[in-house]
This record gives structure tokens, C-alpha cells and sequence, in this order.
């Protein structure tokens, strides 16, 4: 997978290394056991994002230089200090001041997936025979970056964390800057229109419903711009610990989504700077 390449590791830990904490050595001998590198448990955490594994097969995968204890400790820790958020709000920034964010036509919509650990925020999957998952819900710009996000149990309708995702693209910044909104037919009801009114979005291409009993194959329904919203779930539905994230925690879970979003965007400036400074041979 292109997120465990070794340029994208370390173009994902120059943006994290300056936003770690400063850790004081607080040892009067100084005669502790050394602290693991930060960017070796940072390995660590996208290795297990990736691949979905346990953090025990993480650390194995890593050759033992750091124990799983010491990774979800370190995870813990960055948590805490926000470096997840602070990154993603800086791949952002830096996708926008690179490429630029095209908010012209933004697309919502929602993906669940499975949480067998249960937890706060799951909830029994109505698509999956009622086991415990978590859905996300995400509001992309043209080309499918995510720009504002939530997340909740996956026995939550789309309409629910439909306003919270408004919230979090309003919160940065960005929400005076859309113009036209694209929708399933999911949406389609009074409620999100007037939602989507108050907060500024008077353009929406909502996929009507269907009429009761209306054969699938002989209605016409508009499809408008919502495949880059679905293919960025796509996208981020490769990644096993949100496919069948295994964490009980919300904050948890949050903090991966940020990662994978860091990735993704990182991964979309790498392919860009190939594209137009390629490598001279």
C-alpha cells in the first residue's frame, strides 16, 4: 500500500516531528532505559493503521525494537498534545496553499464498518446482520479530499452526522466557500435541506427519492458529483484499522481517521509533485 512507501513516512513524519510534545529528561541519575525514537513507534502506529493488525503483530513487524505497550502509550500521548488534529489541519493547509481546495462542488455521505470490540460510538450495523460497527461521515471537495468529517455509531442514520460534518468544514474555515452540495437520496428530506440553509448552502443536487414501487431499472434519477465522496471511502476503507477498527474508544478511532486523511492528502501532493517535477535522469 502507497501509505507504507518510505517517501510517504517521511514526508508524514516532517509535519509530525515538529508538533510532538518536548519531553523533559526528569531522571536525576540519568541512568533510565532510553526512550524509543519517536519516529520508530510513529512506524509503528501507521503499520498497524494499514495493515489492521494487533499492536503485539505491529511490534513484531517492527522487529521488537518497540513493544506494543510502548506504542499505544506513545499513541495515547500524542492524543493527548493533539498531534493528530495539528497534522491534519497542517496537510490541509499545505494541500491548499499547493494545489488548492476546489469547493465549487462538495459531496457528503457516509461509510460504516466493523467494530467487533464495541464500545462508545458503535453501535449494531443494520448493513451487517446487526454486529457491532462505527460509521464515518465525510464531506469532500472536488477531487475528493476530505475537508470535514464525524464519526458515531453505525446504527446512526447518514442525516444525523450530517449537520456535525457541516460543523467541522465550518470550523476551519471553509463553509463560505461552498457552493454547490451533492447528496444521495439518503438526504433527501426536509430536515437536511433546512440544515443545509442555515448553513449558508442554498444550491443542493439531492438524488430524489423513488416513488413506492417504481421499478430500480426504469427511473432516472440525477447522480450529480458524488463519486469523489465515494471514492475517497473507498480509499479510506482500505486501510484495516478502519475497516475492522478493533479499538474502544472514540478518540481512538478519530485519531486514526485524522492519520489516514494525513496520509491520503500526502500521498495526492507526492503523485502532484511527480506530475510536474519529475525526477531529472
Amino acid at each position: 500500500m502507497r501509505a507504507l512507501d518510505q517517501e510517504v513516512t517521511d514526508a508524514v513524519w516532517a509535519a509530525v516531528a515538529a508538533l510532538l510534545p518536548r519531553r523533559a529528561d526528569s531522571h536525576p541519575l540519568g541512568c533510565h532505559r532510553r526512550r524509543v525514537p519517536d519516529r520508530v513507534c510513529l512506524e509503528g502506529i501507521v503499520v498497524r493503521l494499514v495493515t489492521g493488525c494487533s499492536w503485539q503483530t505491529a511490534e513484531r513487524l517492527l522487529g521488537g525494537v518497540v513493544s506494543d505497550t510502548t506504542l499505544r502509550a506513545r499513541r495515547d500521548e500524542w492524543i493527548t498534545a493533539g498531534v493528530f488534529d495539528a497534522a491534519v489541519e497542517e496537510a490541509l493547509a499545505a494541500y491548499d496553499r499547493i494545489v488548492g481546495l476546489d469547493l465549487t462542488d462538495v459531496a457528503v455521505d457516509g461509510s460504516a464498518h466493523k467494530a467487533p470490540c464495541g464500545g462508545p460510538g458503535t453501535g449494531r450495523n443494520p448493513t451487517d446482520r446487526g454486529k457491532s460497527g462505527w460509521k464515518w461521515s465525510l464531506l469532500c471537495d472536488r477531487a475528493g479530499i476530505p475537508v470535514g468529517w464525524a464519526a458515531d455509531g453505525a446504527n446512526r442514520h447518514d442525516q444525523v452526522l450530517f449537520e456535525p460534518t457541516l460543523a467541522a468544514v465550518a470550523d476551519r474555515g471553509l463553509l463560505e466557500d461552498v457552493e454547490t452540495l451533492h447528496l444521495d437520496r439518503g438526504y433527501d428530506t426536509n430536515t437536511i435541506r433546512a440544515a443545509a440553509a442555515e448553513a449558508g448552502i442554498d444550491d443542493i443536487i439531492c438524488a430524489r427519492r423513488r416513488p413506492h414501487g417504481t421499478a430500480t431499472h426504469k427511473t432516472t434519477t440525477p447522480l450529480g458529483l458524488r463519486w469523489p465522496v465515494e471514492r475517497t471511502n473507498s480509499w479510506l476503507s482500505n486501510y484495516g484499522q478502519l475497516r475492522r477498527n478493533t479499538d474502544r474508544y472514540p478518540h481512538h478511532r478519530l485519531a486514526q481517521l485524522a492519520l489516514a486523511i494525513v496520509l491520503l492528502i500526502c500521498i495526492k501532493l507526492i503523485d502532484w509533485r511527480n506530475r510536474w517535477s519529475p525526477p531529472i535522469r
